[in-house]
C-alpha cells in the first residue's frame, strides 16, 4: 500500500464525509437548463456542467429516481460546493435543500421569469464565489475507513474472471474489515448466479431483499420486455468475442468482485446511499457502464474499480474510475486506458493477493490526486438511469 498507516490525503466535507476529488458542480435540473449550466461552466473556469437528457413530466418513482440521483450526485464528497440551475422553482429547491443538508455550498437559479442571459450571469457570479472557496480548501490525512470503494465491470471476457474482477474481490476482503464501504451490482448480470449472490448475503434479511429486489428485475424489466432472450445485450457482443458466450458464464465471472470472505450486509435502491455503517452493499442497477457508476456516485461512493477483459473507457465527472484488466492483448493495444497491469495473474507471475494490493496501492494513489486514465484522457460519462416514459 502507498501508506504504511493506512491513510490517505482527503478533503474532509461538513458532515465529516471525505472527498478524494474537489469539484465545483453546475447541475441542470432538467434537459431544458443543460445550456445554462454549460453557459456557466464556459464562463468560471474550475467549474464543470453535468448535462443529461431527463427531468421533466417524470412521476412516480421514476421522479423520486431522479431527485435522488441529482441530490446524490451534488452531495457526493468529491463535490466542494454546486450550483443547481432548473426551469422552474419548485424541482430546484428541492434538489438544493437536499444538498444543503450535507452543510455543504449550494445555490440554485431559475429560468423561468428570468431568461437564460440573466440565470447565466447570476449563477456565473456565484459560481465563481465557490470556486475562489473551493481552491482554498486543503487535503488532510484520513484514515482508509473513511474511503467509499465502488465497482462494477465492463467489456468482460474470460480474462475477466480469472484476473481483473478477482483482484477487486481480493481488495474488498483485505479493505472491508478495515472499515470501508464498498457496493456492487449489476442486476441483470447476475442471472445464473443469484443463488450464489444470495448466499453471500450477511444475513437472511439481506438475501431475501436481493432475492426480490433480482425477481423484480427480471419481472418487471426484462420478462416484459425481451426478444427471444437478451442476445446482443447480456452477453454483449465484446463478451462473447472475448470467450463469454452465456450469461451465466458472465455472471460467475462477475461475483468475482465480492472476494472470499466478505459478505453485504444490505440491498440499496438505484443511487441509495447506505445507512447501515461500514460494509459490503449491493446496489440495484443497469449493467450499463456509465449508468451504474452515475447511480453509485450518487450513492456516495468516492472510487470507482472498473475491472475489464476486452477494455472499456468509461469515466465519470466526479468519481475518478480505475481500470484493471488481466488481459494482455488489453495492455498491448490500449494501454492508455490500463490503471492497473494485473496480466501476471495469467502468465503465473502474479497472484491474486500481489494482485489485490497492486489495486489497493491505485486506490490509494488515486485518493491523494493521482488522474486516473479516464480522467487524463476526458471521460466525463454522466448518464441517468430512467424507469419507464414520461408523462
Amino acid at each position: 500500500m502507498a501508506s504504511s498507516n493506512g491513510s490517505f490525503m482527503g478533503y474532509r466535507r461538513e458532515n465529516g464525509r471525505v472527498g478524494v476529488r474537489n469539484h465545483v458542480v453546475i447541475l441542470p435540473v432538467d434537459d431544458i437548463s443543460n445550456a445554462a449550466c454549460e453557459a456557466v461552466a464556459s464562463h468560471i473556469q474550475g467549474t464543470m456542467a453535468l448535462p443529461h437528457s431527463y427531468g421533466r413530466l417524470q412521476f412516480g418513482e421514476d421522479l423520486e429516481l431522479h431527485f435522488r440521483t441529482m441530490i446524490g450526485t451534488g452531495a457526493n464528497p468529491n463535490v466542494a460546493a454546486v450550483v443547481v440551475i432548473g426551469i422552474e422553482p419548485g424541482w430546484t429547491e428541492r434538489i438544493v435543500d437536499g444538498i444543503a443538508e450535507t452543510g455543504k455550498p449550494v445555490a440554485g437559479f431559475s429560468i423561468e421569469q428570468n431568461g437564460d442571459i440573466n440565470t447565466v450571469a447570476a449563477a456565473s457570479r456565484k459560481a465563481k464565489d465557490f470556486v475562489h472557496w473551493a481552491t482554498e480548501l486543503r487535503r488532510e490525512e484520513c484514515d482508509i475507513a473513511d474511503l467509499w470503494v465502488s465497482t462494477k465491470c465492463g467489456e468482460s471476457d474470460t480474462t475477466t474472471g480469472l484476473g481483473s474482477c478477482p483482484t477487486v474481490g481480493n481488495m474488498y476482503d483485505k479493505l472491508i474489515p478495515k472499515g470501508i464501504y464498498g457496493v456492487f451490482g449489476e442486476t441483470s448480470e447476475i442471472t445464473g448466479a443469484e443463488h450464489i449472490c444470495k448466499a453471500r448475503a450477511a444475513s437472511p434479511e439481506a438475501a431475501d431483499k436481493f432475492m426480490a429486489t433480482f425477481q423484480a428485475y427480471q419481472d418487471e424489466v426484462i420478462e416484459p420486455h425481451k426478444t427471444s432472450d437478451l442476445s446482443d445485450s447480456q452477453p454483449t457482443k465484446g463478451n462473447i468475442e472475448g470467450g463469454l458466450t452465456t450469461i451465466e458464464e458472465k455472471a460467475l465471472g462477475n461475483l468475482e468482485k465480492i472476494g472470499r470472505t466478505s459478505t453485504y450486509i444490505d440491498v440499496l435502491k438505484p443511487a441509495e446511499a447506505p445507512a447501515q455503517g461500514p460494509g459490503l452493499y449491493y446496489m440495484d442497477t443497469s449493467s450499463a457502464a456509465a449508468e451504474c457508476v452515475t447511480l453509485m456516485a450518487a450513492g456516495g461512493y468516492v472510487v470507482h474499480t472498473f475491472p475489464t477483459g476486452q477494455g472499456n473507457v468509461v469515466g465519470n465527472p466526479i468519481v475518478p474510475v480505475i481500470k484493471i484488466t488481466a488481459n494482455p492483448r488489453t495492455v498491448r493495444t490500449m494501454s492508455e486506458h490500463v490503471d492497473v497491469d494485473v496480466s501476471g495473474i495469467l502468465r503465473r507471475d502474479m497472484t491474486i493477493d500481489q494482485a489485490g494490493d497492486a489495486l489497493i496501492d491505485m486506490i490509494v494513489r488515486t485518493a491523494n490526486g493521482r488522474m486516473t486514465a479516464a480522467e487524463a484522457l476526458g471521460h466525463k460519462e454522466f448518464v441517468m438511469t430512467k424507469l419507464y416514459r414520461s408523462a
